[in-house]
């Protein structure tokens, strides 16, 4: 029985370590972080293409703009193409942040989004979670439909 649960540890490490690294990936998957101008989508991504920023996760210290990681992916339909966001908080320790805004351009959807899960406030300024804090390890969805994906990027947030 131990050494089943041992070789299930080492297992596990051995995924979360690949995972860290960017060598394992999921699906038509779009990653946008908050020190980045640029996207990437992460189906059959070309060498040149690819381009990874994990963030790791922090046991000490203040939780900070890279602990908010934001990613988006489209989701099969026909018809208006819908993309689902995930907004999440990486920080494991500190307060949560709170009144996160994201720039998002002129966003628009066909499809209701909650404006209390995400709304945009003008131009290029979108709230996410009403203003409320996001504790550490939660994360915002939403799914929303327009002819094209909008860049959506970290732009402030108060951390205690």
């Amino acid at each position: 029985m131990n050494t089943t649960l041992h070789i299930f540890l080492y297992f596990m490490m051995f995924i979360i370590l690949f995972l860290n690294l960017g060598l394992l990936q999921s699906g038509n998957f779009l990653h946008l972080n908050s020190d980045a101008n640029t996207t990437t989508t992460l189906s059959n991504p070309k060498p040149e293409q690819a381009h990874f920023k994990h963030r790791k996760l922090m046991l000490h210290g203040e939780c900070s703009k890279w602990d908010i990681s934001i990613s988006q992916s489209r989701y099969p339909t026909s018809g208006i193409p819908e993309f689902i966001v995930q907004i999440v908080n990486t920080c494991v320790t500190g307060c949560a942040p709170s009144n996160i805004h994201v720039r998002c351009g002129w966003f628009a959807s066909t499809r209701m989004v909650n404006p209390r899960t995400f709304k945009r406030l003008s131009y290029d300024d979108c709230l996410v979670n009403g203003g409320l804090p996001l504790k550490s390890s939660q994360s915002i969805r939403f799914t929303y439909a327009n002819s094209f994906m909008y860049p959506l990027e970290f732009k402030s947030a108060s951390f205690c």
